[in-house]
């Protein structure tokens, strides 16, 4: 994550100090994000980890537990940040993320807007895509939803890019505030066609907007709009296939004396030097990869469409 003062200077501090949020990893599937408190102490299954054991250490070290068990102190970078916040509603995921990050044209300085915060996945990658002298305005309707985005973006240090503000953008549109200034918009409304027309008027000549819809039909329904003001309208399906590459062994198998194998697997066929005895062929270990059972389907579709130039 990347850390800005008051002065809008990227910090590059990466050593842990007393308050600071770390994601304790224990595993690729068990993660946790933990604020230091040289005072408090983190209990596992793998002993008593002490805080004040953690200060001064840099981000990504190994530390040790009471009884030799060991967890790693990571950075809360918007990617890990993804895989244990608090879930106040569906989120993107990274595949998402990043397709949406590149096709809006975000670079460090631009303005952009978003309805709605959510859980705030998207929110804190967006920000840091900003950084150090951009910023994002997001909106949510519900009041609760956005007191508890604030208090996420203050502990991970990105106050300072991300103002949050609670409005019905369906219903009332964007405020006015921001009328040809934004560079990008992005949508996550079960109506986004509704709020199309305050995008057009927020928008910067060329700049883009991108809605996120779970159904087909909210797809079709926000492109009829789209089409009166806006240009190059495209939809994408982003699907993410994750493999596991692991060490194995083959089993072993037999080879006889016409060469031919029994029914167990081999990763070859041998015959013996003399082609008279039997010889064993023993398993050896490979590399071997497969498609990971835990991989992810359809998420939502991402309707893109850049506002159409008036000269």
């Amino acid at each position: 994550m990347l850390l800005v003062d008051p002065a809008k200077k990227i910090s590059f501090n990466r050593y842990i100090s007393d308050g600071d949020l770390v994601i304790v990893y224990e595993r690729h599937d068990n993660m946790k994000a933990v604020k230091v408190c040289k005072d408090s102490v983190l209990q596992n299954r793998f002993g008593v980890f002490k805080h004040s054991d953690w200060i001064g250490r840099p981000f990504g070290s190994k530390v040790f537990s009471n009884k030799g068990g060991f967890v790693y102190l990571l950075a809360p970078t918007p990617e890990l940040w993804t895989l244990v916040l608090s879930h106040r509603t569906q989120i993107l995921y990274l595949a998402d993320i990043s397709f949406v990050i590149m096709y809006l044209e975000i670079v460090p300085g631009c303005l952009v807007l978003e309805s709605g915060t959510g859980s705030g996945s998207l929110t804190t990658s967006l920000a840091r895509a900003v950084a150090p002298t951009g910023h994002v305005y997001t909106f949510d309707f519900h009041e609760q939803r956005a007191v508890s985005a604030r208090e996420d973006f203050e502990r991970t240090g990105l106050k300072s890019l991300v103002t949050v503000g609670v409005r019905d953008i369906q219903g009332e549109g964007f405020p006015d505030d921001f009328c040809g200034k934004a560079d990008s918009v992005f949508l996550d409304l079960p109506q986004p066609w509704l709020a199309v027309p305050s995008v057009g008027k927020m928008l910067k000549q060329d700049g883009i907007l991108c809605s996120f819809s779970p159904c087909i039909e909210q797809v079709q329904r926000c492109c009829e709009t789209l089409r009166a003001n806006f240009t190059d309208i495209r939809t994408f399906e982003v699907l993410l296939r994750t493999y596991e590459v692991r060490e194995g062994k083959m089993e072993s198998c037999q080879a006889d004396e016409s060469g031919s194998t029994g029914s167990l697997p081999c990763k070859r066929r041998q015959r013996s030097s003399e082609g008279s005895n039997a010889k064993e062929v023993s398993g050896s270990p490979t590399i071997m990869a497969r498609p990971s059972a835990e991989a992810r389907g359809h998420t939502g579709y991402l309707t893109f469409a850049r506002l159409r130039c008036l000269s």
